[in-house]
């Protein structure tokens, strides 16, 4: 009798283990049809869903749960290159991630996103299949060698009424135009920090490029930030926006004022310089992972130490110091000119030569000033 009792209850054991396993491997088939599916749907160029994360380490995954690529998500990390490009460190700060997971996950992401030497031709030939939005005009076109620079940050400083926001505003439609037009054939993002954007300027502008104005301003995403800590948080809304759809160009306008006002006094300098350090450090991240061209404005300020001659007007320089400087690839300096047209200056590049451009702005955009 006891013995078939002990026989009764291993049976027993056994057919409750027996749904758990199978349980398990259902779930685990379910995550490696979703793997499978998001390979054969592909990923949004140069993206790389965290859901790859969830297969099995065999098949290039580390075998996360839902749980924990949810918590990936509450992080701010929409991307496995955002892990690839993270230090370990910031992997382990995620809640319910050990070290034992972050080196499984950070190994997972350099597999799914390798990153490799590369000879300096291969490098040349993916400068020359680089996108480059169109200013609008074509003499500053070609000042810029082609237009703004995707997976860079681009620098435009000078001071009130010098062409900064309308430039913006002209990027956010030319990065919609084909590629053969110098556009991007995707969206942009403009986060306003002083409250200039119009999107009635949109509406003029695509008139000129004869572009549907209802799909202009459907693609082009806006958001206003109020403080510094807003605006800084307002980028991991952005990495998930990118995420889920295309974009060619993030716009900051102005980058520098909010840390400006938000920070004053010598004794929060080191404290601004920090926080837009990191500011702009996350932006750099930002171009790197989605390959989008990051252009920001920035304010001046007077500069009466440089002991220059009256009749060469006023001198200024950009606000933020060596940190914003040493941050953007390329800087130019916007000036004004006589009547609606403009003067622009390359005024730091790894590439460009300096130089000026002339151009103007017009109801629809910024585009060639006219010779008289």
């Amino acid at each position: 009798m006891e013995q078939q009792a002990r026989q009764s209850k291993r049976a027993r054991r056994e057919g409750q283990q027996e749904p758990a396993s199978e349980a398990i491997a259902e779930a685990q088939r379910q995550v490696v049809e979703q793997t499978e599916d998001a390979e054969e749907a592909g990923d949004e160029p140069g993206i790389t869903k965290l859901d790859r994360l969830g297969a099995p380490v065999d098949q290039k995954g580390a075998g996360l749960s839902k749980g924990d690529l949810n918590a990936l998500i509450d992080h701010g990390i929409h991307c496995v290159e955002t892990i690839a490009f993270m230090p370990l460190r910031k992997v382990q700060e995620v809640k319910g991630i050990g070290e034992a997971k972050a080196l499984r996950i950070h190994e997972a992401a350099k597999n799914l996103v390798p990153m490799r030497m590369v000879s300096a031709a291969e490098m040349l030939q993916m400068r020359k299949n680089m996108v480059q939005i169109t200013t609008g005009s074509s003499k500053l076109d070609a000042l810029l060698n082609g237009g703004v620079e995707t997976g860079q940050i681009t620098e435009i400083f000078g001071e009130f009424r010098c062409g900064k926001t309308q430039l913006c505003h002209t990027l956010c439609v030319a990065c919609q135009l084909p590629i053969e037009r110098g556009g991007g054939e995707s969206k942009a993002l403009y986060i306003d920090t002083e409250g200039t954007f119009r999107p009635e300027r949109l509406v003029s502008i695509a008139a000129r490029y004869g572009l549907n104005e209802e799909d202009v301003l459907e693609n082009v995403t806006y958001a206003r930030a109020y403080n510094a800590e807003h605006q800084d948080k307002l980028l991991v809304e952005a990495a998930s926006v990118f995420c889920e759809s295309r974009y060619a160009v993030l716009i900051v306008d102005s980058a520098t004022g909010l840390f400006r006002t938000d920070y004053s006094g010598r004794g929060e300098l080191a404290d601004r310089q920090q926080a837009l350090n990191k500011f702009l450090r996350k932006l750099q991240r930002i171009a790197d992972e989605h390959g989008v061209a990051v252009v920001i404005t920035n304010q001046v300020m007077s500069s009466p130490e440089s002991g220059a001659p009256a009749y060469m007007g006023p001198q200024v320089k950009p606000i933020g110091g060596h940190i914003i400087g040493h941050a953007s690839q390329t800087r130019l300096h916007f000036r004004k000119g006589k009547g609606e047209t403009r003067i622009c200056k390359i005024y730091d590049s790894p590439s460009l030569p300096e130089g000026e451009a002339m151009f103007a702005i017009t109801t629809g955009g910024v585009t060639d000033a006219q010779d008289k």
